[in-house]
């Protein structure tokens, strides 16, 4: 089967601020349903740009607790009776003893969802430990980050439309990076491929994010063991009480030569 292109073109009227409106060619990011099923099960369904929907699925469910590394899936595969492509069936080993009640999207999918913030970060805590990574990053490499991010964000430059994810090293150097419509969506792809490549636990690595860091966001780094999370915008309260919780290293507002540190700023060298 064909891949499905992450883009789709369509005719505008373009009116420019200063001159006379005209039709043009305009290309828009895709978004498209995809049902993730597990041993025939189905588990979520998300709405994302299409591609590399094998590592959103394995990042799916390493971030939901329901995997831990490689080997426990057999194998992922397109539903066979799905002919529009967009039903993912992952095969999981027979020793993989899978608690379907453990998916915390479907419990947190909403901030009203009468939970306070103390009760959601335990939940969590329950399946993923606190990080305790002795990495430390230069405030140099973290400055280069969003560059190194634009950059690589390929479909971003066509359509305007995309969130990206990247795993870096401790160095600044990509290790992953992928785009989506949906952010968290980028950040399952780039933490799949980490899983699907074995390179499970991430624990001397940093996920770097184009939009604001939410608490869901720290909660899936925090089950890659990724100890640095850094984005170009605002954290929310929780995703602060999390990081703090965590042993996270929580960056916001990382652009041109400046940051905010909200936890564990030891790991950031140069800072007072």
């Amino acid at each position: 089967m064909k891949p499905a292109s992450p883009t789709r073109s369509c005719q505008v009227l373009r009116w420019p601020g200063d001159g006379r409106p005209r039709r043009v060619r305009d290309e828009l990011a895709v978004e498209e349903p995809l049902e993730v099923q597990v041993d025939t099960q189905p588990v979520v369904v998300t709405m994302r740009t299409p591609g590399h929907d094998d590592e959103l699925a394995a990042g799916f469910l390493l971030s939901e607790g329901l995997i831990k590394r490689r080997e426990d899936i057999l194998k992922i595969a397109p539903h066979l009776r799905n002919a529009a492509g967009n039903v993912l069936d992952v095969f999981l080993a027979a020793d993989v003893e899978v608690d379907f009640a453990r998916l915390t999207r479907h419990v947190f999918a909403s901030s009203s969802c009468g939970l306070c913030g103390k009760a959601t970060i335990d939940s969590v805590h329950g399946h993923f430990p606190a990080v305790k990574s002795r990495l430390t990053v230069s405030r140099r490499v973290l400055l280069s980050l969003p560059a190194r991010l634009r950059q690589h964000q390929a479909v971003f430059e066509r359509t305007g439309g995309l969130h990206a994810a990247a795993v870096f090293d401790g160095r600044g150097r990509v290790v992953v990076l992928r785009e989506d419509v949906g952010r968290h969506n980028a950040v399952d792809k780039t933490l799949g491929y980490a899983l699907l490549q074995g390179l499970i636990p991430l624990e001397q690595h940093i996920l770097m994010v184009s939009g604001r860091a939410s608490f869901e966001i720290l909660q899936k780094a925090l089950a890659a063991r990724i100890p640095v999370v850094a984005s170009v915008s605002a954290p929310s309260s929780l995703a602060v009480q999390f990081a703090v919780e965590s042993g996270q290293t929580l960056i916001g507002f990382l652009r041109e030569d400046h940051m905010n540190i909200y936890s564990k700023p030891q790991r950031v060298t140069g800072t007072c």
